[in-house]
């Protein structure tokens, strides 16, 4: 690892979609790639929890006060993505928004913080709101807030 980077072997997403606005997002520091549906994104690198191998995705930017969060709401769907699993595993992860890249620790909010930040994520993306309806609908679950921090 150094100062603002993990370091390890990036196995590319199989989704193309996910692939190409990755490393577009990243060969153009956030210039180009940065949105999806027409709302900004960041990008984060996970490792993986069994392979150890360094993933990306390109998730909702979701930010207060220096501290950003992700929900893992993989749509409304009944499970969780898969990049929750592995910052769970692996808390250590990059974010990278627009051209700065700086290391997190990720942490799974609970109760009222969690709350919260779901409900500031509805304000800023109000699909938000159908896709925890979706995931409770789905699969009776809770979509995750995972806090990323400094």
């Amino acid at each position: 690892m150094t100062a603002d980077r993990l370091d390890g072997e990036y196995e590319p997403s199989a989704n193309a979609m996910t692939r190409d606005q990755v490393e577009l997002y990243e060969r153009t520091d956030g210039r180009e790639g940065a949105t999806m549906a027409g709302h900004p994104v960041v990008v984060l690198t996970v490792r993986g929890a069994r392979s150890g191998k360094l993933r990306k995705v390109a998730l909702m930017r979701i930010e207060r006060d220096g501290v950003y969060a992700v929900g893992a709401s993989a749509g409304g769907q009944d499970r969780h993505p898969s990049w929750f699993h592995n910052l769970v595993a692996h808390p250590t992860v990059q974010l990278q928004d627009g051209p700065e890249r700086r290391l997190m620790t990720a942490r799974v909010a609970e109760g009222a913080e969690r709350e919260s930040w779901a409900e500031y994520t509805e304000q800023l993306y109000p699909f938000f709101a159908e896709y925890r309806r979706q995931a409770l609908e789905n699969g009776n679950r809770e979509i995750p807030m995972v806090l990323l921090e400094p």
